[in-house]
């Protein structure tokens, strides 16, 4: 069939057999790239780019944040699941949070924190799949972070935002991120203190005795066990600091909670998919959501249809409505409760699901019952107005008598920047490959511990503080993040790795562009570069929690025809930039005869996302 939009590409899809990065910064790609150069693999060059964003985007990561990663190892020939997602600490309990007067736990502050666990992902990444030491692959971070980083306009817009809350209830975070409580009005800045902490943690691994591995254990015990975790003790003892309730409240995170917390190694959820074995993250994560919308649309005939054409995307929307209404009623963290995935993921359920889906847009939240169960839905806040986009800020905060405190909750209210993530992919020529999506740790959802020039993550605003719920707040569960890396293997061999920021709408760019790539036909920069579109029809994963039934946000770039025909048929559609949805990156390798060509691409929106790679 002739499509309606023609194929449009930015830039050329990345090719090569020696090496591939795909990162949301352009220094992390290029630092990777350079791991690849020297000698390193996948997974040094991965944790080298890991420790770079952190330093360069700290609006989106942070050394305090969290990180997911799906790890495929030519040796084991398996995906693994790296989990760095930290748990809420021990005295993070929903009656803790009722007796402060709150329904929803804060989306800022000091009282969101649940346990850091990026850097001992990272260690671990590095001890069991790497070759590196721990000084080589902090280095290029530590370089930027003393010398200087650019300044993105993204980055310059959210300390802009946050500037008045800095400077009136945030004196730690004023002294890092200002100049004279104004930002940085030159182009390049730096984070001395936190350069300091990489390398006191450095220090400590190079002046251990032993093998490799035990070095990168002893740093491992310092963060844990040693002076970050004493830092991050006696700043959320001793501190009572605005959030975005409105009021000030102290912290719940110690540091005995950091020292019994460890990364873990887990195995993937599969969906098999036109050819692709798909691998995901756990249930206490998103991603298991994208393998339902694939078990739902495996029920339809996508490959003769338009991808920008209206019967396509009617029919994504609709299968991912019901796909995030199971996650709400399903998803949480196995430790805790029963999870009936392998139903969720089965045909015969899907099969029923999808009798559901019509030619007219649904406005109704509708989770299924698998195995005869019945669905556990928290109690939701009301949905929001009809066009009104989902894109309240983390400081969200309602109105409070004190005038003082008000000055900064309105500056809070009122600013459009919310946190997000960051994403890598990498692939070498020895045949490893790596996707992680590390976030948490935001400047502006977080203060900074002053010790360490960094902060903590706000991740347990994920929770529900309603028992009904399968994410309820529990001490030592993990919230149901919506951090979701993407792998996919062909015939046994890595083929594909991908994923985007973008909180709940993740799994939805990131499934926009794998359909294009299977059913459109396209390259791997031309699937990325067809325009993208998201629903916010669900409740979000982030304070204060709203939906907004039947919202589709398009970007313009769309079709008018499609446009039309997606309101005709109900979606209450919200039209916005023609670059304003998602940061996909990706990597692939493909046999071609007998050479395994390296593939690579990212996403022209946002500017700063870069593929490299020969």
């Amino acid at each position: 069939m002739v499509f309606t939009s023609p194929i449009f590409t930015t830039r050329p899809e990345i090719r090569g057999s020696f090496g591939v990065v795909s990162a949301t910064h352009w220094l992390a790609a290029s630092a990777g790239m350079g791991v690849l150069e020297r000698g390193g693999n996948a997974f040094d060059a991965a944790v080298t780019a890991g420790f770079v964003l952190q330093v360069v985007e700290p609006h989106q990561n942070g050394l305090g944040g969290e990180v997911p990663a799906l790890c495929w190892s030519s040796e084991k020939r398996e995906i693994d699941v790296i989990c760095g997602q930290g748990p809420a600490p021990a005295g993070a309990t929903i009656s803790y949070f009722r007796n402060l007067g709150l329904d929803l736990i804060p989306g800022s502050g000091l009282l969101p924190a649940c346990i850091p666990g990026a850097f001992d992902a990272w260690c671990l990444i590095l001890r069991d799949y790497g070759t590196l030491t721990l000084s080589d692959v902090l280095a290029p971070a530590i370089h930027y972070a003393e010398a200087g980083f650019p300044i993105t306009p993204w980055l310059r817009e959210t300390l802009g935002v946050v500037r008045q809350v800095f400077n009136k209830e945030w004196p730690t975070s004023a002294a890092t991120y200002l100049v004279q409580g104004e930002v940085p009005v030159t182009s390049f800045t730096r984070n001395t203190q936190l350069a300091a902490t990489y390398r006191r943690l450095a220090a400590v691994a190079e002046a251990a005795k032993g093998s490799r591995e035990t070095r990168i254990e002893a740093a491992r015990r310092e963060w844990a066990e040693g002076f970050v975790a004493d830092a991050v003790d006696e700043f959320y003892r001793t501190q009572i600091l605005l959030d975005s309730s409105g009021r000030r409240h102290g912290g719940i995170l110690t540091g005995q909670d950091m020292a019994g917390f460890r990364a873990s190694v887990e195995k993937p959820v599969t969906f098999d998919y036109r050819g692709y074995s798909v691998a995901k993250c756990g249930p206490w994560g998103q991603g298991p959501v994208f393998l339902q919308n694939l078990a739902l649309l495996a029920g339809f005939e996508l490959d003769g249809l338009d991808p920008n054409g209206p019967d396509f995307i009617h029919t994504i929307i609709e299968c991912s409505k019901l796909a995030y209404a199971d996650r709400e009623a399903w998803y949480g963290d196995p430790n805790f409760i029963d999870v009936p995935l392998q139903a969720l993921l089965s045909s015969g359920y899907n099969a029923e699901r999808r009798r559901l889906v019509s030619e007219h847009a649904s406005l109704d939240l509708r989770p299924g019952s698998p195995d005869g169960r019945i669905p556990r839905l928290p109690s939701l806040p009301p949905a929001g107005p009809v066009a009104k986009a989902n894109i309240a800020s983390f400081f969200s905060v309602p109105s409070v008598e004190d005038s003082d405190e008000a000055s900064a909750a309105h500056a809070m209210a009122t600013t459009a920047v919310r946190g997000d993530t960051v994403h890598l992919d990498v692939a070498d020529r020895f045949g490893n490959a790596i996707s992680a999506m590390p976030s948490g740790g935001w400047l502006q959802s977080s203060p900074v511990v002053p010790e360490l020039g960094f902060c903590i993550n706000a991740r347990a605003q994920m929770f529900w503080l309603d028992e009904n719920s399968p994410s309820a707040l529990a001490p030592g569960k993990r919230p149901r993040t919506t951090l979701t890396p993407t792998m996919a293997l062909r015939d046994g061999e890595f083929a594909l790795a991908f994923g985007t920021p973008g909180g709940d709408q993740q799994d939805q760019w990131s499934l926009r562009f794998f359909l294009n790539h299977v059913h459109g036909g396209m390259n791997l920069q031309e699937a990325n570069d067809a325009p993208a579109f998201h629903i916010d029809h669900f409740p979000s994963s982030f304070y204060p929690r709203r939906s907004f039934p039947g919202q589709v946000v398009v970007e313009s770039r769309f079709p008018p025809e499609t446009i039309a025909e997606l309101e005709r048929r109900g979606h209450r559609i919200i039209v916005v930039d023609p670059w304003a949805e998602g940061h996909v990156c990706a990597v692939a390798s493909e046999r071609e005869g007998e050479t395994r060509v390296l593939k690579a691409c990212a996403s022209p929106r946002a500017i700063q996302n870069y593929a490299v790679g020969r």
